[in-house]
């Protein structure tokens, strides 16, 4: 049995479609705070309205993209025309364990770690994780990788430090 990329496109369409239509519609519906004499523009709902749409024009792309005859078409070859290698009929083992770790790691985070810890040093060890896991590298020298675990802590710091000020001043979004 091989893996239909289109058919897997068009079904991650739809399912993101809905997601981005409910976003948008729970934005609309979330409390405008008229009372409070809150600006139009710093309404709660305006960000996941925002993201919403978005998420469902993307789908609607996604959607139309791979319902295309070029994308339904059965590949003759191990090559493509354009010089790109042919999707293999299954995924590989390595992918199934890519998302296993992905789900676990976001789970640890969204479980164990944020509301234990600030969220700045929670977002900071998900981060710095995530580069651990994720970017093996092939330097085996000691120098090599102590300046990589250097680099994993400062752009850990940097990476938390920006999400944090992004949420807490231009969303208005109170961290944990």
């Amino acid at each position: 049995m091989g893996f239909d990329t289109a058919l897997a496109d068009r079904i991650t369409a739809v399912v993101l479609f809905a997601l981005g239509i409910a976003m948008l519609v729970g934005g609309y519906t979330m409390d405008r705070l008229e009372i409070r004499a809150i600006h139009p523009a710093s309404i709660p709902g305006l960000v996941p309205m925002i993201l919403g749409g978005v998420l469902a024009f993307c789908a609607a792309l996604l959607f139309f993209r791979s319902a295309s005859p070029a994308q339904t078409a059965p590949r003759q070859s191990a090559e493509e025309p354009s010089g790109e290698a042919a999707l293999p009929a299954e995924l590989p083992p390595q992918s199934w364990q890519n998302l296993l770790a992905t789900a676990a790691w976001s789970i640890v985070y969204a479980v164990l770690l944020v509301g234990w810890l600030p969220f700045f040093a929670a977002t900071a060890i998900y981060v710095a994780g995530f580069i651990v896991i994720f970017g093996r590298s092939r330097e085996r020298a000691p120098g090599a990788r102590l300046k990589r675990l250097l680099f994993t802590a400062v752009f850990a710091l940097l990476a938390s430090a920006a999400i944090a000020v992004l949420f807490r001043d231009a969303f208005l979004v109170r961290l944990p």
